[in-house]
């Protein structure tokens, strides 16, 4: 596998890789690698499904036949079942939420961003549709009632079964097809990018790029929205999705006439089934594959479907189905998995053996102050160094808390030093105390050595 990426790299570089390190592992049986040389670096993917690799592949020219902004594809070997694409970084738009957000403010820079992504998005659904050879898609040319039913039975057998929630088979089954009924309502002929959700939205270079679209097929309009905008861990408010939404059916207008009324009477149900078929990889890669960080997305989950319960219920005609998403919003079982498992100890320090005095580029104003002060956070908040470290950390740490939780270790300790034990190290460890808090349910001990 690495020797033909290897060989592809060279051959379309013209130079040897220096450097092949493997990529973090998701939700899928894909694996990547990123190819450093002294002039360029690649993205090296294997998946022994030939099938999902030509969809992969084929809608990636067709996308940049459009001007998307999505991977190049570099070079290919069919039979290794290896390719070799764009390197967009490490940014995706996950990780730059959990940078900037504060509390519950949602950052108007993330907004923005978030605008310009649901601005592209009809692009994908519609202008790219018109050209596409839907037979290329994979698993299906379609989100018909075949694929339906599989998202659903993967909800029932991989969460419900798994977390030994009680239903009645038969009624949940004909509320199943009741349900699909209705979702069929709705205009099925556009492009579903299937996955449109925040850590495959990439930001690199000031531009934002999309990825992991190799499960698109036919099917409606509202699903991707409700992907990217019920994405779990993402936490949008209710204010925030309303803006995004209208947002959106003002940018697909210019693509495709949707009367918004309508447009919104479709759009929940999208949700309500997504978010199931969300639970189901949630149970399957939590329960099945005793991957325990996806566990921790589920309480997040629960919170989404307990705000559409109240706010857009289902109806009365799928009263099984609205019953066993009632016992599922409040099982406690179910929202313990939020309780942190893993204590991660952050400490700041000063190098003091072995390390030269270094009192160059000090600040004299902060001498009596620490990273714990305000004006050391606003100064630090600023210096672009500060922020390309940080998400490096982010990256670094998250890799390590899932890894940990994959393994049920129960403690993980990050140091941070710097000159002084005072300013960078302490700020540093705060943030990612702040960052450790909101998006992994871990717990944090803070120690800061050279303040005690």
């Amino acid at each position: 596998m690495n020797q033909s990426l290897t060989h592809l790299y060279a051959r379309y570089f013209s130079e040897e890789p220096l450097n092949i390190s493997p990529l973090p592992l998701s939700g899928s049986n894909r694996k990547y690698f990123r190819f450093s040389g002294k002039l360029n670096t690649a993205i090296g993917a294997f998946n022994p499904d030939a099938r999902e690799n030509n969809a992969f592949l084929y809608l990636s020219r067709q996308f940049l036949k459009l001007g998307l902004a999505v991977p190049k594809i570099y070079a290919e070997n069919p039979e290794d079942n290896v390719y070799l694409i764009e390197d967009l970084g490490d940014t995706h738009l996950y990780a730059r939420l959990v940078q900037l957000r504060q509390g519950k403010q949602f950052p108007e820079e993330m907004l923005a961003i978030y605008k310009e992504v649901v601005t592209t998005l009809p692009v994908f659904q519609v202008k790219a549709a018109q050209n596409l050879d839907f037979s290329y898609c994979y698993p299906r040319e379609a989100f018909d009632r075949q694929s339906m039913m599989w998202d659903l039975n993967y909800f029932k057998y991989y969460f419900l079964k798994l977390a030994q929630i009680p239903f009645d088979e038969q009624l949940l089954e004909d509320d199943f097809q009741h349900f699909i009924s209705l979702l069929l309502q709705s205009d099925t002929h556009f492009f579903m990018y299937r996955d449109f959700q925040s850590r495959n939205i990439m930001l690199f270079n000031d531009k934002i790029y999309f990825i992991d679209y190799q499960g698109g097929r036919k099917g409606p309009l509202a699903y991707d929205l409700a992907s990217l905008l019920y994405d779990a861990k993402a936490h949008l408010s209710a204010e925030v999705r309303q803006e995004l939404i209208s947002h959106y059916l003002e940018a697909v207008n210019k693509y495709q006439k949707v009367n918004e009324k309508e447009f919104l009477a479709g759009f929940y149900p999208f949700v309500y089934i997504r978010i199931m078929q969300a639970l189901g990889a949630y149970g399957f890669r939590g329960f099945y594959e005793k991957k325990e960080h996806f566990l921790q997305s589920i309480p997040f989950a629960l919170d989404n479907l307990s705000w559409l319960l109240e706010n857009h219920p289902l109806p009365g005609s799928l009263n099984t189905l609205a019953e066993v998403l009632r016992r599922i919003t409040g099982s406690d079982i179910l929202r313990s998995f939020g309780t942190p498992s893993l204590t991660v100890t952050v400490r700041s320090f000063s190098f003091k053996k072995g390390i030269p005095p270094d009192e160059t580029g000090r600040y004299e104003a902060f001498q009596s102050l620490t990273g714990l002060d305000e004006p050391v956070k606003d100064f630090l908040s600023k210096e672009k160094e500060v922020e390309d470290f940080l998400i490096n950390v982010y990256s670094i740490v998250d890799q390590s808390v899932r890894i940990y939780l994959q393994r049920n270790f129960s403690s993980l300790t990050v140091n941070f030093g710097c000159t002084g034990g005072q300013h960078r190290s302490v700020f540093i460890a705060e943030k990612l105390k702040k960052h450790l808090e909101k998006f992994h349910k871990v717990g944090v001990v803070v120690e800061h050595r050279e303040l005690i």
